[in-house]
């Protein structure tokens, strides 16, 4: 079972003025999809959703939508924010099979960049993915994808198909191909190397 339920409420208004008057009433406003079904407009009270998005474990993970006696395992994959007062105000939901293979994209988390001997020697990590797109059970999402950089030196490349994942979770064909990271000289490095060729005596 999910670690999240949201009790959530059917609005039987929809459009810009529906989803104003939800708010006015305390609520944030939403919209269920998915599994060939119709969209429904719903509304979860602010201060629960609020609590279920700070626990960081609203986006990206399975949750479970109360109606009433009716339960549905959902996926939070959006939620907009108001940009002056950063509440949230709206969000989307998507019904799914709590063990059928969803595709969604988890973070990825670098470690130990003091073992490994190019970032020592002062070279720089550049980061093209800081999301990956997989294919997972959506009841075993991981949290995040660990990239371990022990032993890795200027010119190493990371690549999707490199990455270490859980049982059951693989990359999908979007990011197959794709390099999430790679090692190489630093401006700092190639200044400092500038100048001991500069400093060396003519033979």
């Amino acid at each position: 079972m999910a670690e999240i339920i949201l009790n959530v409420q059917v609005r039987d208004r929809v459009g810009t003025g529906a989803a104003r008057a939800a708010r006015n009433a305390g609520l944030v406003p939403g919209v269920l999809y998915g599994a060939d079904k119709a969209p429904v407009p719903i509304a979860v009270k602010a201060g629960d959703f609020r609590k279920a998005l700070h626990t960081g474990k609203l986006l990206g993970h399975l949750v479970t939508l109360q109606y009433g006696e009716e339960l549905q395992s959902v996926i939070a994959k959006d939620v907009q924010f108001d940009p002056v007062r950063d509440e949230p105000v709206h969000f989307d939901l998507f019904r799914v099979d709590a063990h059928a293979a969803i595709r969604i994209a988890v973070p990825v988390q670098f470690y130990n960049h003091d073992a490994s001997p190019g970032l020592k020697r002062g070279g720089a990590l550049n980061v093209d993915l800081h999301e990956v797109e997989v294919m997972a059970p959506a009841d075993a999402i991981p949290e995040e994808i660990p990239v371990d950089l022990t032993g890795l030196d200027i010119g190493a490349t990371i690549r999707a198909t490199d990455l270490v994942l859980p049982e059951g979770v693989q990359v999908h064909t979007h990011h197959r191909d794709a390099i999430v990271a790679s090692i190489s000289t630093s401006s700092a490095m190639s200044s400092a190397e500038e100048e001991a060729e500069e400093q060396q005596p003519e033979a």
